[in-house]
């Protein structure tokens, strides 16, 4: 009998001490709730004749102590972050220009991280139309290394979207110099990829640009990659 409890005892002690080298929990992406995706925001209150305050808001993540936000503005490509414990943090940011924002989840017990969904919006200004948001580049990477396909072509891909959701053309540069002048192609707001002949051991650089319906236009930035 005294062994039967004994042997009870060491299984509720083996049971416990378990949890202690379970790995930590993993945290989950938020989700994304405001600005809105391909928005104009309006809500932003005046700093001064250049700024406003904006005020970005997500859902709370699952296994989550610490939450970034990055913002990114569009036409410099200039970060501005900051780290909170809340779902919701306030910005400065330039009045009339393009943004990207997104939020990544931290568990201060986990290497791990996860991250939302990056969604674009302008911060609203003085103008009455916008231009396009830039291009965003899918694939080739910039940077990236590609194995061509077995008609020495690669597939340039990218997304566009617009405030007013009237992109007129895609117009696609693409050559071995930097920054590249040689106009590819002009396609219809409809497509959003183009097959492009390369050559093993060559740096290829190209870049997006998209034009509205009134003219407006955006540029995506030059990206770069080598094909084996």
């Amino acid at each position: 009998m005294k062994k039967g409890i004994f042997l009870w005892i060491v299984a509720i002690l083996v049971g416990c001490g378990s949890d202690d080298n379970a790995p930590p929990p993993i945290p989950e992406g938020a989700i994304l709730v405001f600005p809105l995706e391909n928005s104009e925001c309006t809500t932003g209150q005046p700093v001064n004749e250049t700024l406003s305050r904006v005020t970005f808001e997500w859902q709370p993540s699952a296994n989550t102590d610490l939450y970034t936000l990055s913002v990114v503005n569009l036409n410099t490509n200039t970060p501005q972050t900051l780290t909170t414990v809340a779902t919701s943090a306030s910005l400065s940011i330039e009045k009339g220009a393009p943004f990207s924002w997104s939020v990544t989840s931290t568990n201060t017990d986990s290497d791990l991280t996860a991250s939302s969904e990056s969604w674009l919006f302008y911060n609203a200004g003085s103008q009455t139309t916008y231009a396009p948001f830039p291009a965003q580049i899918i694939a080739p990477k910039s940077g990236q290394t590609i194995i061509a396909d077995a008609l020495s072509q690669v597939t340039l891909e990218w997304s566009g979207a617009d405030v007013e959701n009237d992109i007129d053309v895609f117009e696609v540069y693409f050559s071995e110099q930097n920054p590249p002048l040689t106009l590819l192609g002009t396609l219809n707001n409809d497509e959003s990829t183009m097959d492009v002949g390369v050559v093993s051991g060559t740096t290829y650089y190209w870049k997006v640009i998209t034009k509205d319906a009134e003219g407006n236009t955006s540029d995506s930035g030059v990206y770069d990659f080598k094909v084996l």
